[in-house]
C-alpha cells in the first residue's frame, strides 16, 4: 500500500479565474443554507448545508442533465424512506436487504458514469434520512418534508449563485475512461457490502451524534474501489480534522457571542472561503479540501445552536469519524481481495 502523505495533497499550482468563482459560489451558497437553517429553526439544518455544498463543491457547471439527476434523485430518496421506513422501520432484515439493493442500483449508477451525480447525492441523502428516521422519537413524516423544503431552497441557492458568480470561459468536459464489466462488478459490490454494513453498523449502535460519521463512511466510498478509497479515506480524516480545528478556534474567537448570528456568519463564511480555495487546488474532487467543507457544514448547521455551542460534538467528532473511517477502510480492504479472487470480479488497473 502506498504511504500517504501527512498534509493536504494539492495537485493545481494555482487557480484561474474559473476557479475563484467556483469558491465564491461555495461560500456564499453555504452560508445561505446555513442562514435559512438557523432564522427557520428547523431540527436538521444539515440538509440545508450538506446538499448545496455537495452540488456547489462537484458539479462546477450547472446544466440541465445536472438539475434532472439532483431531482431524481430527491424524488427516489423521498419515496424510499416514507415506504421503506414505514412499512420495514421495525423489521430489521427486510429492512436491511431493501437498503442494500437500492445501495447497489445507486452505486450501479455511480460505476457507470454519466449518472454519477444522481447516484451520489441519492447515496449520501438516503444515508442521512434513515440515520434520522431510525429512531423511535423521530417524525419520519415532518423530517421528509424538511428535506423537501431544503433540496428546493437549495436548488435556488445553487441558481442564484451562477447566476450571480457565472463560469469565465467554458471548461473542458471531464472525460470519463471506460471500465471493463469486471471492475464495475467489482465497484458495486465492494462499495454496497461496506455501505450496507456501516448502515447495520448505525442501526445497531446508539450513535445518534454521529451524523459526520455516518457520511464519512459514504463519500470515502466514492472512488468505488481500494487504490482511491485509502487516499479519500485520509483526506477524509485530514480535512476534517482542519474544519474541526478551526471551529474550535472560531467558538474560541467568539467565546460567549456563539450566538451572535452576524459574527458566526462572517467567521463560517471566512472558513469556508479558505477550505474551498484548498478544495479547487485539489482539482474539485472529493479531496481534504471538500472534507473540511462538509465538516463545517455539519458542524455550523446541524449542531450549533443559540444554547450549545460546538466544544463538545467538534472534539467528538473528529474521535467518532477516525474510528468510523478506519473501520470501513478495514472492510474496502478486505472486500477488495476477495472480490480479486474471482476473475468475474477482478478489479483491472
Amino acid at each position: 500500500m502506498a504511504r500517504f502523505k501527512p498534509i493536504l495533497l494539492v495537485s493545481k499550482p494555482s487557480m484561474n479565474t474559473n476557479d475563484l468563482r467556483q469558491c465564491l459560489r461555495i461560500a456564499f451558497g453555504g452560508i445561505l443554507g446555513f442562514l435559512f437553517c438557523k432564522i427557520a429553526g428547523t431540527n436538521y439544518g444539515a440538509f440545508y448545508t450538506v446538499t448545496p455544498m455537495l452540488l456547489l463543491g462537484m458539479v462546477p457547471v450547472l446544466n440541465p442533465h445536472v438539475l434532472r439527476q439532483f431531482l431524481a434523485g430527491a424524488a427516489l430518496v423521498t419515496v424510499m424512506v416514507l415506504v421503506v421506513q414505514g412499512l420495514f422501520g421495525d423489521k430489521p432484515v427486510p429492512l436491511t436487504l431493501i437498503v442494500a439493493g437500492l445501495f447497489a442500483l445507486l452505486f450501479r449508477a455511480m460505476a457507470r458514469g454519466p449518472n454519477f451525480l444522481f447516484g451520489a447525492t441519492s447515496i449520501v441523502n438516503l444515508s442521512m434520512l434513515l440515520h434520522f428516521a431510525s429512531y423511535p422519537s423521530a417524525d419520519v413524516l415532518g423530517m421528509v418534508t424538511t428535506f423537501l423544503e431544503a433540496v428546493l431552497v437549495s436548488l435556488a441557492i445553487v441558481v442564484l449563485m451562477h447566476w450571480l458568480f457565472p463560469e469565465v470561459e467554458p471548461r473542458p468536459p471531464r472525460q470519463v475512461p471506460p471500465k471493463p464489466a469486471s471492475n464495475q462488478r467489482h465497484e458495486v459490490i465492494l462499495a454496497t457490502t461496506v455501505a450496507t454494513l456501516s448502515f447495520i453498523a448505525f442501526q445497531v449502535l446508539d450513535l445518534r451524534g454521529s451524523l459526520s460519521a455516518q457520511v464519512a463512511t459514504i463519500l470515502v466510498l466514492f472512488p468505488l474501489n481500494w487504490k482511491g478509497a485509502g487516499p479519500a479515506g485520509w483526506n477524509r480524516a485530514i480535512g476534517t480534522f482542519v474544519g474541526c480545528n478551526a471551529g474550535l478556534v472560531l467558538q474560541l474567537l467568539l467565546l460567549n457571542h456563539f450566538d451572535v448570528l452576524p459574527f458566526i456568519t462572517f467567521g463560517l463564511w471566512l472558513s469556508l472561503m479558505v477550505f474551498a480555495r484548498y478544495h479547487m487546488l485539489e482539482g474539485g474532487i472529493s479531496g481534504a479540501g471538500f472534507a473540511a467543507l462538509t465538516t463545517m457544514a455539519i458542524l455550523f448547521g446541524q449542531y450549533l445552536t443559540p444554547q450549545t455551542d460546538l466544544v463538545y460534538s467538534d472534539l467528538y467528532r473528529f474521535s467518532s469519524l477516525a474510528v468510523a473511517v478506519l473501520v470501513s477502510l478495514m472492510a474496502v480492504y478486505v472486500m477488495h481481495h476477495v472480490l480479486n479472487r474471482f476473475a468475474s470480479t477482478r478489479l483491472v488497473e
